[in-house]
């Protein structure tokens, strides 16, 4: 680590400590050449993969998306919000578990529905009516029947 006083690389850690949440720990590092303290904090740096749509096209996953496909699916729905922001999170923790840079649109939308046939099936059935996009009655029925 380079001392931010006068640049030299040659620092000593002094003392480390792990912050209270567990998530990072914070360095008391020493100059050996201006003798100067300063302190450094190290932290697990996840990175989200890029979403490919199915035009190709890729983006940035973004939890805001997730939350409102969640929003849209579960609108006058009895649905807590934490059972939302749970759902997400578990979304994103397999997302992360896969290892990958990238994720098509259709993995997280399956992942999506997943979430939505635990927490409510009314939400479960419009989420997969727009998402499989259903051409006629009998889409609806046969997921109803996939249902039971």
């Amino acid at each position: 680590m380079r001392c931010p006083f006068c640049g030299t690389d040659d620092t000593q850690v002094v003392d480390s400590r792990v912050n209270d949440e567990g998530n990072s720990i914070r360095r008391r590092r020493r100059c050996s050449e201006c003798d100067k303290r300063f302190t450094t904090y190290e932290s697990v740096e996840l990175t989200l993969p890029q979403v490919v749509k199915q035009n190709g096209k890729r983006e940035d996953f973004s939890r805001n998306k997730l939350h409102q496909s969640f929003s849209r699916a579960l609108h006058k729905r009895p649905v807590p919000v934490e059972y939302i922001e749970q759902a997400i999170e578990r979304i994103i923790q397999k997302v992360l578990a896969y290892g990958e840079k990238e994720i098509t649109a259709r993995e997280l939308g399956e992942n999506v529905m997943h979430e939505l046939k635990k927490m409510d099936k009314v939400a479960y059935i419009r989420f997969a009516s727009v998402y499989r996009s259903f051409s006629d009655v009998e889409d609806f029925h046969d997921v109803i029947r996939d249902l039971d």
